[in-house]
């Protein structure tokens, strides 16, 4: 990706080094009221409108054994952050990181602001909080494990630069755009907070079972995926892409499939846990939102995902 010299967002809140204190309560759960976003192709493609579903939550939640819906529902907290400690990298990689991160973060509010103007709203821009180890957030406290997240009591994106080299040497998916790939797929869950649509789903989840919250869950993090997807169209029209930089996303989605994921965890895959989606759902839902630049095509709660 072609992201050296360009403009870094401002909305990046660096606690990196800093200790992660007790455990935070659960904060608001977004918008009452939604945002109203017109159906059809803009200069870049619109957004269906009421877009989708509100939710939460990071591509590794498997790991940690929780559903990425619960602690939007206060199904559960997200618990004290361990004690262990994340793989750092020297200290000159992780400010090139801190640079990147904020160079992507920069061109995914030019997309959405453009986005959000064209039907006369403002975009109201997330914050990215880079950490070290363990932080604290309105949505409870969070260690590196979790992998990044978003959480929508503050409207923020959570990231330990530490998973870049995770997602490198772990789960197999190297590249400046896999990196891109997993930025862009949270501020996909701040696009869907915006819609103003939580409060319905947690209604509904209450008389939901375990399977029937992670089949939403799936649907929710595909439509992450396309997001990012309809981000990285937007990055080719910007002549931002590197030879190449499409494969990385899309193997990065496919090393974070549920079923890729537990097989490598635990030689086998249980579908009905799954609650991120398959590698395949991942990377056909990351591909249509790439080939068409429209997050009306985003739609992953209509027929089968």
């Amino acid at each position: 990706m072609k992201w050296r010299g360009r403009e870094r967002s401002s909305n990046i809140e660096d606690r990196r080094g800093q200790r992660s204190g007790g455990l935070g309560g659960l904060g608001g759960l977004g918008r009452s009221g939604g945002i109203r976003i017109p159906t059809g192709r803009g200069s870049r493609g619109g957004i269906s409108g009421l877009i989708g579903i509100v939710v939460v939550l990071g591509i590794i939640w498997f790991a940690t054994g929780q559903n990425p819906l619960d602690m939007l529902t206060g199904g559960s907290s997200m618990g004290p952050a361990s004690s262990a400690t994340s793989r750092q990298l020297p200290a000159e990689g992780q400010d090139e990181l801190a640079d990147f991160v904020g160079v992507v973060v920069k061109e995914t509010e030019d997309l959405w602001n453009e986005q959000f103007a064209a039907i006369g709203e403002d975009y109201p821009e997330p914050v990215v909080v880079l950490f070290t180890d363990a932080v604290n957030t309105a949505c409870g406290a969070a260690d590196s494990s979790v992998g990044p997240f978003y959480c929508p009591g503050d409207s923020k994106v959570y990231i330990d630069l530490s998973f870049y080299d995770q997602l490198h040497r772990q789960f197999g998916a190297p590249g400046d755009f896999a990196q891109a790939y997993v930025l862009a797929h949270e501020v996909g869950h701040h696009i869907q907070n915006l819609t103003g649509v939580l409060p319905e789903l947690n209604r509904a989840r209450q008389s939901m079972s375990q399977e029937e919250s992670n089949a939403w869950s799936v649907r929710v993090e595909l439509q992450a995926d396309c997001y990012a997807g309809v981000w990285a169209n937007y990055a080719g029209q910007e002549n931002l892409l590197d030879s190449g930089d499409i494969e990385e996303a899309l193997n990065a989605a496919n090393q974070i499939g549920d079923d890729t994921l537990q097989k490598r965890m635990q030689g086998f895959a249980v579908p009905k846990t799954f609650n991120h989606g398959t590698s395949a759902q991942r990377q056909e839902w990351f591909a249509r939102g790439y080939q068409s630049g429209n997050p009306g095509d985003c739609d992953t709660f209509s027929g089968n995902v």
